[in-house]
């Protein structure tokens, strides 16, 4: 389930197995929110239409809760320390990016009152200086616009950034009516336009009055106006975000800014930060959003148990959840019957046989090593094609993604080549930036609209089968790219296990799956098994944890 807001146990005892530790080895528990603080936010805001007489939605409501789950649901009896939320998102980047001091802004939907802060970090120091208040929230602009355009909140504001560049900023003036920008690091939203405290949409019928159109039916035809708006939201929120940048860097005269929260996320926004702003280099902790605040809490309770920041390096990679050896796999086949190439022992001829297929325009599930952590699939848990191929990108977001045809793909390409092909000097492993196609080579499916792509660079020490992959594709057809999207459907998480990737392979159209040391083709399973894939995932179809109205201030 995407977005599951419960109890993390599976994934806390997967920590502590892959750590060889168990529960009286664990010295402190973080968490990333002030639990008591939130609540105090919570109880101010006018109380939404919940149904109240269920427990759960009365449990929201509960500041101890979350000890209460850690001290039975885990068993633990140690330390706890809870973290506030901003500052957990100021750590997750700034101890994982490398720099020994820099200026961080973080900027979400809400944690308990802040929405936006800044902050500036030395050593093992950081400190927070200044914040904006809920209920103004650059973030809540964001996700308004996208329910006003018929998207899902909490889960397709980056659609609306990908709609964008088919747009003109024919609507900022509206858009500008809704926030306007303070002095220092302000800004403040017209209340007026907002409905999200009653817990059933995000706008008022006075945005619908400001456009002069009504909201957008979900799934019906996006319009040039739908386009007009997304881009002029995207242009205000660029906007105000290089204005707090720079008022940042005179506070925090610095080189480096690190930057977290779910905003930092929007990769179009960095990009124009960091090539129009004063900060020389830019940290953006890949899972940016609210699940690396995990990564932060931890930071934090290590500062302030032991004085010291964890480390001095950067964050170099992010493969580090569940992986499956190949006799994990090879049960799996066993036990189907299916006709799988088995290829253990002989990586360069799997390679081989990825690429053959791979060029000669087939889809390819790539499953390999270690699941990614964060929302973007980085070459573990990924989908190839060829880049090339002029169809390519519709025939993924409609036979294989099955979502909107305006959707972009991102380029996976040799850290060592990138320049040859995109406007970067710089490593991008983590997908959180674009920049300009320059290539030489027509690369139809993986450039947008505006001839931009958020790049992924690929380097042998950090993806060392991936990386390889692409120089043996580089070999074969002078193109050392690949399209690379997430292993999942529309409205599913990404796979995790070698059963979900084969069911993903029977629900979709990709063409052959590449399943650690095996390779299985469509064509050789049985017609049956395609039948029978579906009926089951008729009957148990995706869900969110969060609601696709209103944001998740709860």
């Amino acid at each position: 389930m995407k977005h599951d807001p419960n109890f993390p146990a599976e994934a806390i005892n997967y920590c502590l197995r892959e750590a060889a530790l168990t529960l009286p080895d664990i010295d402190c528990v973080a968490y990333y929110e002030n639990p008591a603080r939130k609540l105090a936010r919570q109880l101010w805001a006018p109380l939404p239409d919940l149904p109240l007489a269920r427990p759960e939605a009365l449990g929201r409501f509960d500041a101890r809760r979350p000890e209460r789950d850690i001290r039975e649901l885990l068993g633990y009896d140690g330390r706890v320390e809870f973290l506030d939320h901003h500052l957990a998102h100021a750590a997750s980047s700034y101890y994982y990016s490398g720099f020994s001091e820099a200026a961080i802004l973080t900027v979400d939907g809400v944690g308990e009152w802040a929405t936006t802060t800044y902050g500036r970090a030395d050593g093992s120091k950081l400190e927070l200086f200044e914040e904006v208040s809920f209920p103004h929230s650059l973030g809540v602009l964001y996700s308004t616009i996208t329910a006003y355009l018929g998207f899902e909140v909490n889960e397709a504001e980056y659609k609306v950034m990908g709609l964008a560049p088919y747009g003109e900023p024919t609507h900022v003036d509206k858009i500008r009516a809704l926030v306007r920008s303070g002095p220092r690091g302000q800004y403040r939203l017209d209340l007026r336009y907002f409905d999200f405290f009653r817990g059933r949409r995000m706008y008022s019928d006075a945005l619908v009055e400001l456009f002069g159109q009504p909201p957008r039916v979900p799934e019906s035809e996006l319009s040039a106006f739908h386009h007009d708006v997304a881009r002029s939201l995207q242009a205000v929120l660029e906007d105000i975000l290089l204005e707090k940048a720079r008022y940042l860097h005179m506070e925090v005269p610095s080189e480096n800014l690190c930057m977290a929260g779910g905003v930092a996320l929007n990769c179009v926004a960095n990009g124009r930060i960091l090539r129009e702003g004063p900060f020389k280099r830019l940290f953006v902790q890949p899972a940016a959003s609210d699940a690396g605040g995990a990564l932060g809490a931890a930071a934090l309770a290590h500062v302030r148990l032991t004085g010291e920041r964890p480390s001095n390096a950067a964050l170099e990679h992010v493969f580090l959840g569940p992986r499956y050896g190949s006799s994990e796999v090879a049960a799996l086949v066993r036990s189907t019957g299916l006709k799988a190439l088995d290829f253990r022992g002989r990586t360069d001829e799997l390679l081989s046989g990825v690429v053959d297929r791979l060029a000669d325009g087939k889809v390819i599930g790539w499953f390999q090593g270690r699941m990614e952590f964060g929302p973007r699939a980085l070459g573990a848990r990924s989908i190839l094609a060829d880049p090339r191929g002029p169809d390519t990108r519709d025939r993924i977001n409609a036979v294989v993604k099955m979502r909107e045809a305006f959707r972009p793909f991102a380029p996976s390409v040799l850290a060592s080549r990138a320049a040859e092909h995109f406007d970067l000097d710089h490593a991008s492993p983590f997908m959180l930036e674009t920049c300009q196609v320059r290539s030489p080579l027509d690369l139809p499916a993986i450039t947008h609209v505006d001839r931009s792509a958020r790049v992924q660079t690929v380097a042998p020490e950090t993806n060392p089968r991936f990386a390889a992959l692409i120089e043996r594709f580089a070999e074969r057809t002078g193109c050392p790219i690949l399209l690379n999207t997430s292993f999942n459907l529309r409205g599913e998480p990404i796979v995790n296990s070698p059963v979900e990737a084969l069911s993903t392979l029977l629900r979709s159209g990709i063409d052959a799956l590449a399943l650690e040391d095996f390779l299985i083709d469509r064509d050789v399973i049985p017609m049956l098994w395609f039948v029978g894939a579906q009926a089951r995932h008729t009957n148990a179809a995706a869900r969110s944890g969060v609601s696709s109205a209103v944001y998740t201030f709860l």
